[in-house]
């Protein structure tokens, strides 16, 4: 499977879709810097690191996959599903290479230019060795 960036995608959402994804991360992020301001800014940057926008954007997953369906003439109730849990397990594979940046970022902090260097090292690594663990390892 070739990754490719494809810019039609946004031809079919809808503006209210746009909307909800833009106020739900405001929140997220608002909430992030309360919680900073009153715990601290490590504190508040684990709240950042919140996949703000996996709620709204598994809803408008499912509802796009259900609408596509129904215009072939199918239910598309359970492909939906699929393609929304499709999206969770991706955000929780890339949780982990968010949780391997952070960690070794902050274990390497003092030099900045060798922390962001090993942080990055660490979170392709921890990244696609999920993916590549979840691709080849799933029972399907």
């Amino acid at each position: 499977m070739i990754v490719t960036i494809s810019a039609s995608s946004l031809k079919n959402g809808r503006w209210t879709d746009y909307l909800a994804r833009f106020v739900l991360g405001g929140i997220v992020t608002v909430l992030a810097g309360w919680i900073g301001s009153k715990f601290g800014p490590e504190v508040g940057g684990l709240f950042l690191a919140f996949p703000a926008l996996l709620c709204a954007s598994a809803t408008m997953i499912e509802k796009d996959e259900i609408r596509r369906k129904r215009k072939l003439g199918s239910g598309g109730r359970r492909r939906g599903r699929e393609a929304a849990a499709l999206d969770a397990a991706g955000a929780a594979l890339g949780s982990l290479g968010l949780m391997a940046f952070a960690f070794v970022f902050y274990l390497a902090s003092p030099n900045l230019p060798l922390a962001f260097a090993a942080a990055f090292l660490s979170w392709m690594l921890v990244s696609i060795t999920a993916w590549w663990s979840w691709r080849h390892l799933r029972k399907t």
